[in-house]
């Protein structure tokens, strides 16, 4: 105001006293040493104000329509759960391949896609892959076996699937096969012959193909212990004791939640700013909550590792996520990419398959929270 601005000493408001009346707060100063004002201001709004300000961290966007795959009583090779689901974008659709559990405790795989990655649109009759060999094969009656988790990856025109081999003993295995992409399309399960890619003498799952070859050669990720491992092979005939090795990527981090065991979700994800690569974790303290994270690697070398979520991206929250097979799991075996958004599909307490969004936008936000 004017009188504020000229007078003894001009540009000078100097507060002498306050009040609180009705909610207000009134404040007496004066005005360029030559006059006496008053101010007032609401009190509930200058408090809030001065507050630091909650804000609810950027998570993925749990889709209301959830859980979009259950099992089917009259489907004997679905009737127990339907859970972690691959995904792969192509033909304007998405394409889910999904574990799918009997009452014996078999797993095959289902097919499923999505117009809009919420709805699914088609869904099969009969699995379109089951157990053919040995080390898939239930050895005894009702033991977990089967082919379970299944990652996808399209390279070239062939899609490649890698899964966790069981047979209800010794230790999980990981298997790949293969499918040209135009019977993929056209759902003729043209499957090639599964190999086991991983030793005979360690647990090894939780794996998948980068979708395209880094630095020529073809890039794996997948978990021994509690770590995630990267491999990188000069093609994928695994014959001959030829084995998954490489080096671990990351690590479970000491006082973090991800502080117990950590693993993929499905394939990276190539953007402008770096492979993103969401993955699953436990904390020591929280014992068997699944919950999931990202990562962002280097494009051109993925054993760069550029950052990893501080929080969580993604908890066990809805009923169908904390009651089921397995309590409190969030599970995921792939991601699309799709004009910007993230589609996470994800099973539920090992035993339903719900979907949740996020923008890359977002995404990237998070890697820079404190």
């Amino acid at each position: 105001e004017d009188f504020e601005l000229y007078g003894t000493v001009p540009n000078v408001i100097f507060p002498s006293g306050a009040v609180v009346d009705k909610g207000n707060l009134y404040i007496y100063y004066g005005a360029a040493d030559t006059r006496c004002a008053r101010a007032e201001v609401n009190l509930n709004s200058l408090l809030r104000s001065m507050l630091p300000k909650k804000t609810q961290p950027l998570r993925l966007g749990r889709y209301l329509g959830n859980p979009i795959i259950s099992p089917i009583p009259g489907h004997d090779w679905e009737s127990k759960a339907t859970f972690n689901a691959a995904s792969i974008y192509l033909d304007k659709k998405i394409h889910l391949l999904y574990r799918a559990l009997s009452e014996d405790n078999t797993s095959r795989i289902g097919y499923a896609s999505s117009k809009d990655g919420f709805v699914i649109n088609e869904r099969s009759e009969k699995p379109v892959y089951i157990p053919r060999e040995d080390f898939e094969n239930k050895i005894s009656e009702n033991v977990n076996s089967g082919c379970e988790d299944p990652r996808i990856t399209k390279i070239g025109g062939r899609l490649y699937m890698l899964y966790t081999a069981y047979r209800g003993t010794g230790p999980t295995r990981v298997a790949l096969t293969s499918i040209d992409e135009s019977d993929f399309l056209k759902k003729r399960w043209k499957w090639s012959r599964p190999v086991l890619i991983s030793p005979p003498y360690v647990d090894d799952k939780d794996a998948a193909l980068f979708p395209k070859k880094i630095k020529g050669k073809y890039a794996i990720l997948h978990r021994i212990g509690l770590s995630i491992w990267i491999d990188f092979v000069d093609d994928l005939d695994f014959k001959k004791n030829k084995w998954l090795d490489g080096n671990v990527l990351m690590h479970p981090r000491e006082g973090e939640r991800d502080s117990r065991k950590i693993g993929i979700a499905g394939p990276p994800i190539e953007t402008k700013y770096g492979w993103v690569l969401i993955y699953h974790g436990i904390s020591k303290k929280e014992n068997h909550h699944y919950h999931l994270r990202a990562a962002l690697l280097d494009l051109s070398n993925p054993e760069i590792i550029i950052g990893r979520t501080k929080d969580t991206i993604f908890e066990p929250e809805a009923s169908y996520e904390a009651e089921g097979i397995v309590l409190r799991v969030v599970f995921s075996c792939g991601a699309v990419l799709v004009k910007n958004t993230f589609y996470v599909y994800y099973g539920g307490a090992d035993k339903v398959i719900g979907v949740a969004t996020i923008t890359l936008n977002d995404l990237m936000k998070k890697f820079k929270e404190k």
